[in-house]
C-alpha cells in the first residue's frame, strides 16, 4: 500500500480528465490546495465555470482515483471550486478589462421569447454562483426594466475626466438598459448610429467591475446595432433563439451566418416554445412544429443547448418582473433553463480552453 504523498495524489489526479477539454486535471492546472492530515486528505478542484454541467461526474472520478490508489484515506474532502476561464482579446479587455466574457443572445426575427430567454440564463447563472451582468441592448424596444421588476435610474459619479454610470443590481445580476434613462412610455426615434451609439456607452461609460459573464439582449435581426457590438469588442460567441417553425427558422439562420460572417463563434441554438404540454393531461402538443431548433443546429454544425417548453409561468415571470428561475426554482422549466444556462456556460470554457495551445495563466500555474 504506498503511502499518502502530494505526488501520489497528483499522479492519481493525472487520469482524471475533463470531459469537455479532453485534458486531465493536472495539466489543466485545475488541481489546488492539497492537503495530508495522517489518513485524511483535502483537495481543491477548480473548475473553469460555477456552472459546469458535469461537475458531479468530475467529483466522483476524481474520489474513484485517489481512493482506487489510497484505500488508507479514512475521509476525503474534494471540494469543487471555480475559476472563470477568460476570453483573452485586446480590444475587450481595454474597454471592459473587468469582464471575462461576453455573450450576445440573438434572433432572426422578434416574438421567439429572446428577452425572456436572456434574462432567465443571466440569473441562472449568477444562481450557480457567477457574478454576471445583462445589458438590454435592443434600443427600440428594451424589455428588461418591466422584466426584471426596476424602476431606478443609474447613478453616475465622475471617474477623472468622464462620468460612469453605476449599474443598476436585481436578481444577483448587473443591468442596464435605455429603459432606466427614459419615461417608459417614450418611443426611441433614433437612426442606427444614435442607437449604436448608446450601446458603445453601456460598455464604456457603465463602471461593470468584475464579471464572469456580461450577456447582451440584442435586438430583432441583423442591422446596426449587431454589427457595432462585433466590431466593438470581439465576443466571447452568440446564441440564437428560435422557436420551431420554419418561418422563425428562416431568419434565426440569417442571424447565425451573419455571426459567422463576422468571426463570433455561435456558442449554441436554444429553442424556444418548443412545445405545450397540457396541465390538466400532461399530453404534448406541438404547436410551432418540432424539432426546428436541434435541425437548424445540425444544419450548421453549432451545439442545441436545449428546449424550453411553452408554459404560462414564463411568461408571468417576465410581466410581473420575477424570472421563472428565481420564483419557481424548482419547477421543471426552470430546472430546464437552468440546464441550457448550464450547457451555454460550458461552451464558452470549451471555446476559451479547448485550443492546442492554453492561456498563459493555465500554463505557467503550479499545483500547490
Amino acid at each position: 500500500m504506498s503511502q499518502i504523498s502530494k505526488e501520489g495524489l497528483l499522479k492519481a489526479l493525472a487520469r482524471v480528465d475533463d470531459p469537455d477539454l479532453h485534458k486531465d486535471l493536472v495539466t489543466l492546472n485545475m488541481v489546488n490546495n492539497i492537503k495530508i492530515d495522517g489518513n485524511d486528505v483535502s483537495v481543491d478542484i477548480v473548475l473553469t465555470t460555477p456552472a459546469c454541467p458535469l461537475k458531479d461526474k468530475i467529483e466522483s472520478d476524481c474520489r474513484e482515483a485517489i481512493t482506487s490508489d489510497f484505500p488508507q484515506i479514512k475521509k476525503l474532502n474534494i471540494n469543487m471550486t471555480s475559476k472563470v476561464a477568460t476570453h483573452n482579446f485586446a480590444a475587450k479587455n481595454a474597454i471592459i478589462p473587468g469582464v471575462k466574457n461576453t455573450i450576445a443572445v440573438a434572433s432572426g426575427k422578434g416574438g421567439v421569447g429572446k428577452s425572456t430567454v436572456a434574462v432567465n440564463l443571466a440569473v441562472a447563472l449568477a444562481k450557480e454562483g457567477a457574478s454576471v451582468g445583462l445589458i438590454d441592448a435592443d434600443i427600440y424596444g428594451p424589455s428588461i426594466p418591466l422584466m426584471l421588476g426596476i424602476k431606478e435610474k443609474p447613478k453616475v459619479y465622475q471617474d477623472k475626466d468622464t462620468m460612469k454610470m453605476i449599474p443598476l443590481t436585481n436578481f444577483g445580476i448587473k443591468l442596464m438598459s435605455i429603459g432606466f434613462l427614459i419615461d417608459e412610455n417614450t418611443p426611441i426615434i433614433w437612426r442606427g448610429p444614435m442607437a449604436s451609439g448608446a450601446v458603445k456607452q453601456f460598455l464604456s461609460d457603465v463602471d461593470w467591475e468584475e464579471l464572469d459573464y456580461l450577456i447582451f439582449d440584442m435586438p430583432p435581426g441583423t442591422g446596426d446595432i449587431q454589427l457595432t457590438l462585433c466590431q466593438t469588442i470581439p465576443l466571447t460567441g452568440a446564441v440564437i433563439v428560435t422557436t420551431p417553425q420554419e418561418v422563425s427558422l428562416t431568419d434565426a439562420r440569417k442571424a447565425l451566418k451573419m455571426f459567422a460572417r463576422v468571426n463570433v463563434p455561435v456558442l449554441g441554438v436554444v429553442e424556444n416554445m418548443s412545445c405545450f404540454i397540457a396541465p390538466d393531461t400532461g399530453l404534448k402538443y406541438d404547436i410551432f412544429g418540432t424539432g426546428g431548433g436541434q435541425k437548424l443546429a445540425d444544419e450548421e454544425n453549432v451545439p442545441f443547448l436545449g428546449g424550453i417548453p411553452l408554459h404560462q409561468n414564463v411568461r408571468v415571470g417576465g410581466d410581473k418582473g420575477i424570472p421563472i428561475v428565481y420564483d419557481l426554482p424548482d419547477s421543471e422549466h426552470a430546472k430546464t433553463i437552468t440546464a441550457i444556462a448550464k450547457n451555454l456556460a460550458q461552451q464558452i470554457s470549451i471555446r476559451n480552453l479547448g485550443a492546442d495551445s492554453l492561456p498563459i495563466e493555465i500554463l505557467i500555474g503550479d499545483n500547490n
